[in-house]
């Protein structure tokens, strides 16, 4: 499956912008793969999530958590796979 780099809104009110991959899971399995996730917060500034708790740069989600998707915007998304590289 193609990777897309997405802005997410998850239901805790958390704005992401992800590569995210959607995987196949049993019923109540986590069934979204978010690789190199950063929170945009209100300045623009982009922090990557979790990055007080883990190492880790791929995380597993239910897609119930997630409200909405869209794409970002080219300025973001320039500024995000800069970030990434």
């Amino acid at each position: 499956m193609k990777m897309m780099i997405k802005i997410l809104l998850l239901t805790n009110n958390i704005i992401l912008i992800s590569q995210i991959e959607e995987v196949g899971a049993d019923i109540g399995e986590p069934d979204c793969k978010l690789i190199e996730p950063f929170i945009i917060k209100d300045t623009g500034e982009f922090i990557p999530w979790c990055i007080d708790f883990t190492t880790q740069n791929t995380f597993m989600i239910n897609s119930d958590k997630i409200l909405t998707l869209v794409d970002p915007n080219s300025k973001l998304l320039e500024k995000y796979e800069t970030l990434i590289k």
